[in-house]
């Protein structure tokens, strides 16, 4: 068939591909002013609340002490054969067993897997790393730089690297997204995979367009496609927003000690400790719309029943798109979005009995 022709045949399809892609980002901009002027409110008034911690986050010089507790694991760099960054990670148990692989969440660092790396380092190699763009590892300045795709060869590069061929992926949030897609593309790459607090985000897409409570759960998502002014609010009255999030009682991680909150908040309070973090989130709408996936690496799946900012419905949504055995979801009662942190014990308790087939 003659080229003209056919860019002919495909031209309706292409022009309502671009409206359709321009009536999307109205929506997200027209959103994004709006989560700007609600998210402004409340950090003015937490500086007016807080008036000596004035309008910007304080620098911390040193980092706490807990950063460096021994018994988690010995800190590493690893040069990325794909990008050439340098990617800081904490390991231990090396030789005692297969790679368990640990990806966090967001506003969170390696340190959120604490209790975990404590837990499997006697039957495992486990390792938790500092995402491209978090604290000690390289973080790029341009958006362009923090693209699913990009993001999913350090995984790769991160496995191979450490000179394994697979590993079990654990992965929270933000780590959870990118888990969901590795699985996808490289499924050679994971043995088993355990998810926490995350869908796919072709399943995230689909559900939200029918469930508008989700939207308003994620109201976040749309201040974050902003520049600059996310990270000016993030950071007033000394990052009181983090701090709530992270240490709300009801929507957060209440046993935080003043250490560990400041084993998160010491890396977002360096110069452009906020941008590679956000510029993850101002990538996330560029692949809309997108298609549906099929999923069948061997996953457990642990959701809070109480997650403040995901609906239950997502569970369901994520098994349907599941080849059938693969998938094994628990929704905990009671239990909120942090479960890596907030309910170590149980979180364990399911993985052990996951994993213990490759432990026989």
């Amino acid at each position: 068939m003659p080229e003209l022709v056919v860019t002919a045949l495909l031209a309706p399809s292409r022009l309502t591909l671009k409206l359709l892609r321009a009536f999307m980002w109205s929506l997200v901009f027209s959103a994004a002013l709006v989560a700007a002027a609600v998210y402004g409110c409340i950090a003015l008034t937490h500086v007016m609340c807080r008036p000596r911690r004035g309008f910007l986050g304080r620098p911390r010089h040193t980092p706490p002490v807990c950063l460096s507790d021994p018994t988690l694991g010995e800190h590493c760099f690893l040069i990325l054969r794909s990008s050439g960054l340098r990617l800081h990670y904490v390991s231990a148990g090396r030789g005692k067993g297969p790679l368990m692989l640990f990806l966090h969440g967001f506003p969170e660092n390696w340190f959120s897997w604490r209790y975990q790396l404590r837990e499997f380092q006697s039957r495992f190699h486990v390792v938790a790393v500092d995402l491209r763009g978090y604290g000690p590892s390289d973080a790029p300045k341009d958006v362009d730089c923090y693209t699913i795709d990009l993001l999913m060869a350090d995984i790769q590069d991160v496995i191979l690297g450490l000179g394994y061929s697979k590993c079990i992926l654990v992965a929270h949030d933000w780590g959870a997204l990118l888990a969901w897609n590795f699985s996808i593309y490289y499924p050679s790459l994971v043995e088993r995979m355990v998810v926490v607090s995350a869908a796919p985000m072709s399943v995230y897409q689909d559900y939200s367009l029918h469930h508008i409570g989700q939207f308003f759960r994620s109201n976040y998502v749309f201040l974050f496609q902003l520049p600059w002014l996310p990270e000016k609010l993030l950071s007033m009255s000394d990052f009181q927003i983090l701090k709530t999030t992270l240490t709300h009682r009801k929507r957060g991680i209440p046993q935080l000690t003043p250490s560990e909150l400041e084993a998160f908040l010491y890396d977002f309070s360096q110069p452009g400790g906020l941008t590679g973090p956000l510029n993850y989130y101002r990538n996330i709408f560029r692949t809309f719309p997108l298609e549906p996936q099929e999923l069948a690496t061997p996953t457990l799946l642990l959701w809070g029943e109480k997650d403040p900012y995901f609906e239950q419905g997502l569970v369901e949504a994520i098994s349907s798109r599941f080849v059938p055995g693969r998938l094994e979801a628990h929704i905990l009662p009671g239990m909120g979005h942090w479960i890596p942190q907030t309910n170590p014990v149980e979180m364990h308790q399911y993985m052990w009995a996951f994993l213990q087939d490759l432990l026989d």
